[in-house]
């Protein structure tokens, strides 16, 4: 038995009756010392609980001691413990002690009641059955806790969800976009009528405040909606993953008690349309902000088709689907319609013909060949209407032969009268060249066959240096003979969902009247 070398730590606070702590404390000791020494485990543990406050003791010796050495180690070293001190612990080769007046060790590994004895330590007994009520009460507790918050987790999944957007490990990993509905009724009024900001293909858009002062946009899904649900989803895990500056910003989602909402950043300014189709509001866009509009379009789109790690093709790119921040930066919204697209692809096939009416491309709607030139035929087409302030159906210019605005620019450009397509509210003001540039270059991104139209990054090189040439463009493979529909019709169009899927009264869906690839085909269209 080895004692020689001694290591102590005393806890200089003292007890406020030291007399009676001592007493106390003997008393545990003794008890706990003489049943360390007889167990195999040369080890023991006791409280006292006699008066006001609990001792906490803990006894040991190393295991090659026989009962009567590890007594003698440990009475020794107990002899020595500091009177009148709420704490302290001896350390030798061969045994140690411990005191506190707070509990230092597990409650489990106490003796057993038996142990106990009538008398000085007959409050040890009780206090043992007091903590492991104690302890069981603990368990049920959070047994109970974790049965709540697992039924509270499941309610938040809203009932005939696809497993697909459940378990979408994009999804889950997007913990930190999960908005509570709760939250964003309260943000929203209860969605009311004054905060609606407007209505698109698969419900309204709500702008809301949030407790930290944040204002957000939040698209509702409508419930009626069957076609919904998987856009959402493209949004959700698309978006998350997409950062740019000419982009809107995802802020998260809602799967709620038959909620399904995407919340994102609110943009004070709404869509490009709200402006450019207003007689009053489009006398803001003069010609430096809507040339700032070409380019940060054109930027946003490089981004999806090129610099992004995922290659994206919008396939909805419009005037409506075209936000503005308090600066009229432009940030092109709704990836509803999103596609991905492989990096060495060239393009694809599709039997689900989606988008707006007016602003697809021809290999797109008659064959259901799609590629990144899709995005440019639509940005082409949305770049006239910038510098025109026309909507892309029909250009009243003849009240008795009303055209559409690609034969009405054609038109004008054969003529050599290309600046009378210009917006009159900026026709004064617009630097010529630069007119005539954006009218070329929308031009090249609506020509027939999309090995002519260039690609976005070549796009937005054309729009930063001038001293780049323009090749001269083709005529556009068709015209919409407008007088066969009306001025504000603007038409989603799904072959694979029927009419009663669709809500909003400014859209529609055509049916098939002949035969086609994509069994889709449109009346008005008349080859040039």
């Amino acid at each position: 038995m080895d004692d020689t070398e001694r290591s102590s730590l005393v806890n200089s606070k003292g007890a406020p009756d030291p007399l009676a702590f001592d007493h106390r404390l003997m008393d545990l000791m003794a008890e706990i010392s003489s049943q360390a020494a007889a167990a195999s485990s040369k080890f023991a543990v006791g409280i006292n609980n006699s008066d006001s406050s609990g001792i906490y003791g803990l006894v040991q010796c190393t295991h090659d001691l026989s009962e009567s050495e590890c007594s003698q180690c440990l009475q020794g070293q107990i002899s020595i413990l500091p009177r009148g001190k709420i704490g302290a612990q001896i350390h030798v080769a061969s045994c140690s002690v411990r005191f506190e007046t707070s509990i230092f060790f597990a409650t489990l590994a106490i003796s057993p009641p038996r142990l106990c004895r009538i008398g000085a330590f007959e409050n040890t007994c009780k206090s043992w059955r007091i903590i492991m009520i104690i302890v069981i009460l603990l368990l049920v507790a959070v047994i109970v806790l974790l049965l709540v918050l697992l039924i509270h987790f499941r309610r938040r999944i809203p009932k005939g969800l696809p497993l697909n957007l459940v378990k979408d490990q994009e999804v889950i990993t997007a913990e930190s976009l999960l908005f509570d509905f709760r939250t964003l009724k309260i943000a929203t009024r209860n969605f009311s009528e004054a905060n609606k900001l407007g209505e698109g293909g698969f419900g309204p858009v709500y702008k809301g405040l949030l407790p930290d002062g944040q204002q957000i946009a939040v698209k509702r899904l409508s419930k009626r909606s069957g076609q919904g649900l998987a856009e959402l989803r493209n949004e959700v895990v698309l978006v998350a993953k997409l950062q740019h500056r000419n982009l809107v910003r995802l802020l998260g989602f809602c799967l709620e008690e038959e909620e399904k909402m995407v919340i994102y950043e609110y943009l004070p300014n709404r869509s490009l349309d709200n402006f450019l189709f207003d007689p009053i509001k489009r006398h803001v866009l003069d010609w430096e902000r809507r040339y700032k509009l070409i380019e940060g379009i054109a930027r946003g789109l490089v981004y999806l088709h090129e610099d992004s790690r995922l290659r994206v093709i919008h396939r909805d790119l419009k005037a409506s689907n075209v936000l503005l921040d308090e600066n009229m930066n432009p940030k092109i919204s709704d990836f509803g319609l999103a596609k991905l697209f492989g990096m060495d692809e060239t393009h694809r096939n599709t039997s689900r013909i989606a988008g707006t009416h007016g602003y697809m491309a021809p290999e797109y709607v008659i064959r259901g060949h799609f590629s990144p030139k899709l995005d440019v035929f639509s940005f082409g087409i949305l770049t006239l209407e910038i510098v025109t302030g026309q909507r892309n159906n029909i250009v009243s210019c003849d009240s008795e032969n009303p055209i559409d605005l690609v034969s009405y620019v054609w038109h004008h450009w054969n003529e050599g009268t290309t600046l009378e397509v210009v917006d009159q509210s900026i026709a004064d003001q617009c630097p010529r060249h630069e007119v005539i540039r954006c009218i070329h270059m929308g031009l090249l991104c609506i020509q027939s066959d999309p090995s002519d139209r260039p690609n976005m990054s070549e796009v937005a090189l054309m729009l930063s240096s001038f001293s780049v040439t323009l090749l001269a463009p083709s005529k556009p493979a068709f015209v919409l003979n407008s007088s066969m529909r009306s001025q504000s019709e603007e038409s989603r169009i799904d072959t694979d969902y029927q009419s009663s899927e669709r809500h909003n009264s400014n859209q529609s869906i055509y049916r098939p009247s002949g035969q086609s690839i994509n069994e889709v085909t449109f009346s008005g269209v008349e080859p040039r």
